[in-house]
Order: C-alpha cells, then sequence, then structure tokens
C-alpha cells in the first residue's frame, strides 16, 4: 500500500465515485447527491493539503467520464556505452528527469515515449520493451490529486541530436553511478532510475508491476 495520508485516500476514492456517478446518472436527485459527495471530497482534499476549497471545487469539476487513472509515460533510453538519457525539467526548476510525460490521445504508451523523448531532447528513438508499470501513489511520488499509472519503457538511440526546448533546459548522458541527486521527485525516483539500469542489463527480466 501507499504511504498516503488517509484523508488523501479517502478524497480520491469519493471523488471518483461522484465523478462516475454524474457521468451515468439521470434522476435529478441522485445527480444532486453526486455533486454533494464531490463537494465533500473538495473540502478534505482542501483541508489536507491547505488549498483554497474553490481550486479544488474547480479541478473536480473540470474531470468528465468514467473515473480511471491518468497516464504518464517515461522513456529510459541508453546509448552505446550503456548511459541514460536525462533532461533538466523547466517546470520544475531545471530538475532532471527522464524524458516523459502525460500520455496524448490516439498514440499507444510507446509512440507517447518516443514522441515525448523527440520533443524533450531532440534524439530519436525506437522502444525495445515495456520495462514497468508503477502506481504513482505506491512508489512514493508525494501527495497528488488523481491516481496515476506512470510506464516506463527501454529504449534504443537511433538518430536525432541533443536540442533543448521550451519544456527542458539541458540534456545529458549519465552512467549509473552519475545519477545527478537534483531529481524532479514527482517524475521520477532514484530507485526507478536504477531498475531501468537492471533492465538494460538483464533483457530477460520481465517487467516490474506495482
Amino acid at each position: 500500500m501507499s504511504g498516503e495520508p488517509e484523508w488523501l485516500v479517502w478524497a480520491r476514492e469519493i471523488q471518483a465515485i461522484a465523478q462516475t456517478g454524474l457521468t451515468f446518472a439521470r434522476d435529478p436527485f441522485d445527480r444532486e447527491r453526486y455533486e454533494a459527495l464531490r463537494s465533500i471530497a473538495a473540502r478534505m482534499m482542501a483541508a489536507g493539503c491547505d488549498e483554497p476549497v474553490a481550486r479544488i471545487e474547480a479541478l473536480f469539476a473540470g474531470q468528465e467520464g468514467y473515473a480511471t487513472p491518468k497516464v504518464e509515460v517515461r522513456a529510459a533510453v541508453f546509448d552505446d556505452s550503456g548511459r541514460i538519457l536525462m533532461v533538466r525539467e523547466v517546470l520544475d526548476e531545471g530538475r532532471w528527469t527522464l524524458p516523459g510525460g502525460w500520455a496524448d490521445v490516439n498514440l499507444t504508451p510507446a509512440e507517447n515515449a518516443v514522441k515525448e523523448v523527440r520533443e524533450e531532447s531532440g534524439y530519436i528513438v525506437t522502444v525495445r520493451r515495456l520495462a514497468a508499470v508503477w502506481d504513482r501513489a505506491r512508489q512514493g511520488h508525494g501527495d497528488k490529486a488523481f491516481s496515476c499509472v506512470k510506464c516506463f519503457f527501454l529504449c534504443d538511440l537511433a538518430g536525432g541530436e541533443a536540442a533543448t526546448s521550451i519544456e527542458t533546459s539541458e540534456i545529458a548522458w549519465f552512467g549509473a553511478e552519475e545519477i545527478p541527486e537534483d531529481l524532479s521527485l514527482g517524475r521520477v525516483l532514484p530507485g526507478q532510475i536504477r531498475r531501468m539500469f537492471d533492465h538494460y542489463r538483464e533483457p530477460g527480466l520481465p517487467a516490474d508491476f506495482e
């Protein structure tokens, strides 16, 4: 189980019930009850994270359809020397991370990983295989409003050249013992990077699921 506070887990579950209920409910009284549940979830979360209730309510109101986890992709790209590609994330004060981001619609998770690498680093890669599918909360990325699944892909360098973007300020390659300390921990953790090196060195390892 995750190390998240119980209030966050409860608020997230209540919000998901309310969101899904509002998607399918037709009776006006049922909709009123689900809206009340959504309001309770917003107040719980606002109290726990010290954010304005109105901001959380607006965040929840913007969610539609059956409530499912969000999908994030990360690419573990290795060069011929066995070094891993990392980029500095502008939105997190230039901290280092593996290329990646939210998955876009109309692309497979693997295609999203390839796209993210190209956009954030300038390199062209091919996906070798899926290395891990991790639940963000259980990995310890910090308290977040919504559930998220993180897909890590092992990738091979196929071309291109280093180029920063509006999202990244620096691109570099690191050996297993050279991983920088100033990581963007909301995006990638030291243990996850170490595990990507394990997958690179041992091609027969099965994908990690947790």
